[in-house]
């Protein structure tokens, strides 16, 4: 075995040890590109290594993908099978553990008609409904991870000569994103969640009632809900079961108050989005919704996103991360929303996590959006942090706590 298939290895057993945590009589789902069949292998042995009753894999191809929505009409990308609908709901009511392993071409969709992928977007955000709320309520395990492809790595290392230096490297970064180097991966992880859901936790204890954001271009009022809940890496889900659900992670995010955010912030960094990538986008929100924005690049996809329902155009999440954050520090653009939002302060537009309100996974969804909490069948980040960034945090008597200063914690 080389050193690389002995990295491989060690990252799918820690993405199932730290990920999901799988442990005996559990199901686990796992979605990945047919390019990564080695690292599926191994996650799959690994899964039954700890445990695991079943492991089903639901493979993905690019190129496929490509084909269908070049040659494909919008009204035939926009029916999804009552047989997919189905499946999903099958593997909600088992509890089955979620493995989505990323490695798309962060341009497979240039080209392809915008209202085609819209179409298909809300077609599916729509169909996987009650995955999304099972998601989004932490009643099941979840991880999304990453593996290095061939055009993905093309794109972060455009500099290197060859596909195998590329792919080599970004499998370099993947690897140092989730400490894999370190003596022992497990334990660091465990020390990591600690220091993040202790910072959550500071924050939580402020009871803040909103947060100010200034930086170049950004100048923004972001409500938050009574009993709002930050929280770190590290979540529970319905059996009592510690995961983690994105590796790697720095950041600390709540929910936002959907009807309270007001004045306007810039992106910092490209958003890859239903295979196109978007760039210096602006946003002004009145009320909680977005009224007008714009982008250099992607705009009519953006204005598409922006449309897809109602709850597309306010906000779901506000996420806390450091500027010097290993990711960020790395001096790469990776073109893929898991690494470039931990390693920025980031927003998410679309659908809020029931979990970042207090009681807020016994709730329903009209509570949920009684109480503030965005609804919608999309949940999208995009990147706003930069070392020119700074945010106070407001209390209800008005006064004013710094959380951060040119980008960096300051409580």
């Amino acid at each position: 075995m080389t050193q690389f298939e002995k990295n491989l290895k060690k990252y799918a057993e820690l993405l199932v040890a730290v990920g999901i945590n799988v442990s005996e009589g559990h199901t686990v789902l796992l979605n990945i590109d047919v390019d990564q069949a080695p690292l599926a292998r191994y996650i799959t042995e690994a899964a039954y290594n700890r445990g695991a009753k079943k492991v089903v894999v639901q493979w993905s191809d690019d190129q496929i993908s490509r084909l269908d929505f070049t040659h494909q009409t919008a009204d035939t990308l926009a029916d999804i099978p009552e047989y997919v609908v189905a499946e999903s709901d099958y593997f909600i009511e088992e509890g089955a553990s979620r493995i989505s392993v990323r490695s798309t071409d962060p341009d497979l969709f240039n080209g392809i008609d915008s209202k085609k992928i819209a179409k298909r977007q809300k077609a599916m955000g729509i169909a996987m409904k009650k995955m999304r709320e099972a998601t989004q309520a932490n009643r099941v395990s979840w991880l999304v991870a990453a593996a290095a492809g061939e055009k993905w790595a093309e794109k972060v290392f455009p500099h290197l000569e060859t596909s195998e230096e590329q792919v080599a490297a970004l499998w370099d970064a993947i690897f140092k994103s989730v400490h894999l180097y370190e003596d022992d991966p497990i334990a660091y992880w465990e020390h990591k969640v600690q220091i993040l859901q202790n910072k959550a936790q500071q924050l939580n204890d402020e009871k803040f009632t909103a947060l100010h954001y200034t930086a170049p271009g950004t100048d923004l009022l972001l409500g938050l809900p009574k009993n709002y809940r930050f929280e770190g890496a590290g979540s529970k889900n319905a059996r009592g079961e510690i995961f983690v659900a994105n590796m790697p992670t720095e950041e600390v995010f709540s929910a936002p108050d959907a009807h309270r955010v007001d004045g306007v912030v810039v992106s910092t960094k490209p958003l890859s989005y239903a295979g196109s990538i978007l760039e210096n986008m602006e946003f002004h929100f009145k009320d909680g919704k977005v009224v007008e924005c714009s982008a250099e690049k992607g705009e009519e996809i953006l204005k598409d996103l922006i449309a897809l329902d109602e709850g597309a155009s306010h906000l779901g999440e506000v996420a806390l991360v450091p500027h010097s954050s290993p990711i960020s520090q790395s001096g790469l653009t990776f073109f893929n929303t898991l690494f470039d939002e931990n390693a920025s302060n980031h927003l998410a537009l679309g659908s809020a996590y029931a979990f970042n309100l207090e009681g807020g996974t016994e709730m329903t969804e009209a509570q949920l959006k009684e109480a503030g909490l965005n609804r919608s069948h999309t949940h999208v980040d995009f990147m706003i942090g930069s070392s020119e960034m700074n945010i106070d945090g407001i209390k209800e008597d008005g006064r004013r706590i710094p959380i951060f200063r040119n980008g960096e914690w300051a409580i």
